[in-house]
């Protein structure tokens, strides 16, 4: 064999080292990034299905109105919504969310719709316990529910007995030791018809003119028909969860029926301030992303 052949095996050599050398690196950098991959995955996963959906967080506002009777200063109230039970809220879940919200020592507590997750089949043993837990939470004023999209008949047993007053398309008149009072609706759905039924104090002739009016709603974007009819001061709403799933610089990334012209937490219309929880439990995909599940806890005041 030649000189010349040697060099050349020689060199087809040393070139089948280097592609081997290069398909190693090259294989290597892949499983690296595969890796590392799968670890920023896996830890986005369990954040967005576990870490987000049951750290609870409370969101506190001053409500102040000249409205308010004095008497009402510094009355604390507590709004809760869309606990969807069996999603991603149970049992201890909820004694916890009991928890946080005794803790604040409230003076009126109201739930705006969706208690059981639509998915959920309840036991009588399971509905035996929600109610004992939801019965526990302590308040000056009262405890009140409206139903949302997904409550059927069969929860009215459960407020019932956890001794909730249903506002069903219905109103109250909060007193607090004195004569003055506040009023307090609830309007369960969007027929046009339950509005009025909601309202019907703001109708009699004899109303107090400048009483401040709270509303509970559990779907916001009834508040443009309410407010094409109805002074309200203040609306407290459900049923958006904000979205669930938040995209930084783009926002939600789901607008459901009934939260197409409102879903943010709060807006500001004319006179009227509206709320609207990002609730508890989840609803069609049990994940939330920058938009942690929280309870709203307000204080009112005339000044």
């Amino acid at each position: 064999m030649t000189r010349e052949e040697l060099n050349h095996d020689k060199q087809k050599k040393i070139f089948k080292e280097e592609n081997k050398e290069k398909r190693i690196k090259r294989i290597k950098i892949f499983f690296k990034f595969s890796f590392y991959l799968l670890i920023i995955s896996t830890c986005i996963f369990l954040y967005i299905t576990y870490i987000s959906t049951s750290k609870i967080i409370v969101k506190e506002k001053r409500i102040i109105n000249e409205k308010i009777p004095s008497s009402f200063n510094g009355t604390k109230i507590i709004q809760f919504s869309d606990l969807h039970y069996g999603s991603t809220m149970f049992y201890d879940d909820l004694k916890k969310l009991v928890a946080l919200i005794n803790e604040r020592k409230p003076d009126l507590v109201v739930f705006t719709g969706d208690l059981i997750s639509k998915n959920k089949k309840l036991t009588t043993k399971e509905q035996e316990k929600i109610t004992t837990l939801l019965s526990q939470i302590d308040t000056t004023l009262g405890k009140y529910a409206i139903l949302g999209n997904e409550d059927t008949e069969n929860i009215l047993t459960i407020y019932n007995q956890s001794n909730f007053t249903v506002l069903n398309n219905d109103y109250d008149l909060i007193y607090k030791n004195d004569n003055n009072f506040i009023l307090l609706t609830g309007t369960s759905t969007t027929n046009l018809a339950n509005i009025d039924k909601s309202f019907a104090y703001l109708t009699d002739p004899t109303h107090n003119s400048n009483i401040f009016t709270l509303a509970l709603i559990h779907e916001p974007d009834l508040t443009s028909n309410i407010l094409e009819k109805y002074n309200v001061d203040l609306i407290l709403a459900g049923h958006s969860h904000n979205g669930n799933i938040i995209i930084p610089f783009l926002g939600p990334l789901y607008h459901p029926k009934g939260a197409k012209e409102y879903i943010d937490e709060y807006y500001k219309i004319d006179n009227t301030q509206l709320f609207i929880s990002s609730g508890l439990g989840t609803t069609n995909v049990n994940i939330r992303l920058f938009c942690r599940p929280s309870i709203n806890f307000f204080r009112l005041s005339n000044k």
